[in-house]
């Protein structure tokens, strides 16, 4: 089983940062593909970033591409989302969530919600204009 706790999130102003964190349980921690996704109120769950197993791919959406910075660091089971240059359509519950699955990223998979079989409770990011 594997339990994933996401801290770092808040209230920032438009142009602001934020670092997310998601601390891991699990002994197997460093092999998981693991993601970042955000749901906003009356929105569907939405791709945000995810990286791979050791951390030498990253991946992203359009949306953020440039100000979203994802890393992992699997000697503290941690995974980090870097946020910069927020703006107010940022603003979303943001859920960590890990694929257990050997083979590593798949594109069609992992940008999507059910490619995930581990999710965080999420923490709120909320950026004013």
């Amino acid at each position: 089983q594997v339990q994933l706790v996401e801290s770092g999130g808040g209230l920032v102003q438009a142009g602001g940062s934020l670092r997310l964190s998601c601390a891991a349980s699990g002994r197997t921690f460093s092999t998981y593909t693991m993601g970042w996704f955000r749901q906003a109120p009356g929105k569907e769950r939405e791709f945000v970033a995810a990286i791979s197993w050791r951390g030498g791919s990253t991946y992203y959406a359009d949306s953020v591409k440039g100000r979203f910075t994802i890393s992992r660091d699997n000697a503290k089971k941690t995974v980090y989302l870097q946020m910069n240059s927020l703006k107010p359509e940022d603003t979303a519950v943001y859920y960590c969530a890990a694929d257990p699955r050997l083979g590593g990223w798949d594109g069609a998979r992992n940008r999507a919600p059910d490619g995930y079989d581990y999710w965080g409770q999420g923490t709120q990011v909320t950026v004013s204009s």
